[in-house]
């Protein structure tokens, strides 16, 4: 499990305090997963699907709102990747979740995880040092 590390700071505070927040919706993912008193996690699931959603959602805006503010060149090419990534979340195939909920959790969350600190470390880097 990936852990906020100061490493993934930008020196951004807002924006660094959302992706701190990012970080805790995936350790929710991974609880989520590693809680074996629970048999039927689909509600959860759908519930933390949604999360995760609706927070990169606000998160893209604002970030995108800011790279706009500071004349960032390659907006348009950043905005693809947070489009792809609200794709991935938004076309979630509900029915493949109840055939295996652990492993569908274990896939959510290496997508997860992968995506928001590489993400994070080169291209959301990239506007800081411009």
């Amino acid at each position: 499990m990936i852990e906020w590390r100061d490493e993934f700071i930008l020196g951004i505070e807002k924006i660094d305090e959302q992706h701190k927040k990012l970080f805790q919706i995936a350790s929710e993912i991974y609880a989520a997963m590693k809680n074996q008193l629970i048999t039927d996690k689909y509600d959860e699931i759908v519930r933390l699907i949604t999360e995760l959603k609706d927070y990169t959602v606000f998160h893209f805006t604002y970030e995108e709102e800011y790279m706009h503010s500071i004349g960032y060149r390659k907006l348009l090419s950043h905005k693809v990747e947070h489009h792809d990534f609200i794709e991935k979340i938004s076309n979630t195939d509900y029915s493949r979740i109840d055939k295996d909920q652990d492993q569908y959790l274990m896939e959510l969350l290496n997508f997860t995880v992968e995506w928001i600190a590489n993400h994070i470390m080169k291209t959301d880097r990239a506007y800081i040092i411009k």
